[in-house]
């Protein structure tokens, strides 16, 4: 079987991969913990190369390579890690509301305390408000906010950081 490149002819970094595919696979695997992982992270190295462009100008392109999928890997692991503590939460969450029935009183303090926060987001500039309520309510990624809104995910952060300030403050007044 002839390996090809992305124009057609062989391609000194494809080669390059091909030859070293099962190294990769076990160094994504001993990151991610899981071999159905790793192989999928290396077909996604293999996708996002632009062999016919790097092959001349990458010097140990085993090394690139390497670093490619290592950093896929670790990308990956982080973002499983950060859904299994999501998850985690959003379950003890989930567990706290239901024991959470409480006396009579505490439903009444419970809906007082959701009013002030209702009123203090009502507060809030209607883009911040938005924001907050995209990400914190409808569970949207701040990354996808940014972009709906064409601003930065970093001020999508500050908006909802000062939302959450607001309310606090509210709260506590």
């Amino acid at each position: 079987m002839q390996k090809l490149g992305a124009a057609g002819g062989g391609s000194p970094l494809l080669d390059v991969f091909f030859d070293q595919r099962h190294r990769l696979i076990s160094l994504a695997t001993r990151i991610t913990g899981c071999r159905s992982h790793a192989e999928d992270i290396v077909h996604d190295a293999y996708l996002k190369l632009d062999v016919s462009s790097l092959s001349s100008t990458i010097r140990s392109q085993a090394s690139y390579l390497t670093r490619v999928v290592r950093n896929l890997s670790i990308d990956h692991y982080r973002r499983r890690s950060l859904e299994q503590r999501l998850m985690c939460e959003e379950e003890e969450s989930a567990e706290a509301t239901v024991s959470a029935t409480g006396t009579p009183e505490e439903q009444v303090s419970d809906q007082q305390q959701l009013e002030r926060i209702a009123g203090a987001l009502a507060e809030l500039p209607e883009r911040t408000r938005y924001v907050f309520e995209m990400c914190r309510i409808h569970g949207m990624k701040q990354k996808d906010i940014a972009e709906s809104l064409g601003v930065s995910p970093t001020l999508v952060n500050f908006m909802i950081q000062e939302a959450l300030l607001h309310c606090r403050k509210t709260l506590r007044d």
